[in-house]
């Protein structure tokens, strides 16, 4: 009789599981689908914000990310991690090929987790940019993460972490020294995933969604222009051209095309930045503030002392600042990452643009752009009455003249009615004063103050 009565139990107990099942399906109406195939970074955090706002805002009862990501920023993974955690929308995942690293974070921090056949999901080791593994400190806080999002979403906190440690030995899962990655049978059989389906609609089919509504993500051309400028490489060139654009400014004086390029690209690095929240007006301000400091020196002080020092030290500030989610001036723990990988993009692409800028500045107007001397052939003979270049600069010597430029150093010289470019020995000669031609290179006057 006892036997009967457990049995009677077990039915009614599966049957009242399958009631609050179909309940709960029953009161998915609508669902919200969007895609997520690239690197977790600024691009992929704005996503996935716009995708929950868009979600409660058409009153989703499921959102469903079909996800295919190698990884990211370990910041921007966690903010799409709490993101998912604070959700009052169900979060499922649709796993397509690859939830390494940083989304394996995202993943375990879902509702649910499917997975197409052929997809992995783990390897979630904090590396640097050449692929090596960072410092402990990072670790630790991963692991912390793994194992608080898999607690979270009722997942074991061992094999989450060993997903971070090579140290963890979990037996018959995972030997010590070997990064943890399953396959999408291994991730079903130890609960880090729901079902193995072969894409969205299989997906629907299995959880007897086909009566609720599938509303996607519209992306608009708004979102597309501030995530394609949100883009770490074509931040580094927008960095590029502001260099460039200042350093042929200052060699061309007055509001030219250079100093419009700076500008535009100015703002095309700063205000997708500043829309999405991370870069706050004092950060802005700074680099203004640099701008100014550094033509305050070159046009008003002589020389280039304390004042232009200032005023580049502000401008990469401003632009390294940008680029990290910091609070005002504080600096959680893991921005710490992300002000390193920033100050090493500002830095490669100031170095560039300058350097570019200075090669370029030198063949700019000696070679077509088929690599073939812009020059004449006509043939100048002393007998037609054409006299060298040499033999003019060389009878200047000696002669005085004046500034028709600021000279910083170079600039240009005016003698009668004749100008002439020129450089002088000092940093820095103001525009209307006397100077005296004491050498010539490469048709360039060499003078000095006049005393």
């Amino acid at each position: 009789m006892n036997h009967i009565k457990y049995i009677i139990i077990f039915f009614v107990f599966l049957f009242s599981l399958n009631i609050n099942y179909a309940n709960d399906v029953d009161t998915i109406k609508k669902i919200y689908y969007f895609k997520l195939f690239s690197n977790i970074d600024q691009s992929a955090r704005r996503l996935v914000n716009k995708a929950i706002s868009d979600a409660n805002d058409v009153n989703a009862d499921l959102i469903i990310m079909h996800l295919n990501t190698y990884g990211g920023t370990l910041v921007d993974a966690d903010s799409i991690r709490t993101a998912f955690l604070h959700s009052r929308i169900p979060i499922w995942v649709l796993v397509d090929n690859n939830a390494a690293s940083a989304g394996a974070l995202i993943s375990i921090a879902a509702n649910k987790i499917f997975m197409v056949p052929g997809s992995t999901i783990g390897a979630a080791t904090v590396v640097d940019q050449t692929s090596q593994a960072l410092p402990d400190k990072y670790q630790s806080y991963m692991r912390a993460m793994m194992r608080s999002t898999a607690i979270a979403r009722g997942r074991d906190p061992n094999i989450a972490e060993a997903m971070v440690d090579p140290d963890i030995y979990i037996p018959g899962i995972i030997d010590s020294g070997k990064v943890l990655t399953f396959t999408a049978q291994e991730a079903l059989k130890y609960g880090f995933c729901d079902n193995i389906v072969q894409g969205l609609d299989d997906l629907i089919t299995k959880n007897n969604l086909q009566n609720a509504q599938i509303i996607k993500m519209r992306v608009t051309w708004l979102d597309k222009v501030i995530n394609f400028f949100l883009n770490p490489l074509v931040s580094a060139i927008l960095i590029m051209l502001i260099i460039a654009g200042i350093y042929f400014e200052l060699q061309t004086p007055g509001i030219g095309f250079p100093l419009i390029l700076a500008i535009l690209a100015a703002v095309l690095y700063f205000v997708p930045y500043y829309i999405e929240g991370l870069a706050a007006n004092w950060e802005i301000l700074i680099f203004i503030i640099g701008i100014i400091l550094v033509l305050v020196e070159l046009f008003a002080i002589p020389g280039f002392g304390i004042t232009g020092i200032s005023g580049i030290i502000l401008i990469l500030a401003g632009l390294i600042l940008t680029l990290v989610d910091n609070k005002g001036f504080h600096f959680p723990e893991h921005a710490l990452e992300q002000l390193g990988t920033a100050f090493v993009t500002v830095t490669i692409a100031v170095f560039v643009g300058f350097t570019a800028s200075i090669l370029l500045s030198k063949r700019l107007f000696t070679q077509s752009v088929f690599g073939q001397n812009l020059s004449l052939t006509t043939e100048m003979k002393s007998e037609n009455g054409y006299i060298s270049s040499d033999l003019v600069f060389k009878n200047l010597i000696g002669q005085t003249a004046t500034t028709h430029t600021v000279l910083r150093p170079s600039g240009k010289i005016i003698i009668g009615d004749d100008v002439y470019d020129a450089i002088c020995l000092f940093s820095y000669i103001d525009k209307d004063k006397k100077v005296k031609i004491i050498d010539y290179q490469n048709n360039q006057l060499i003078v000095e103050p006049y005393e």
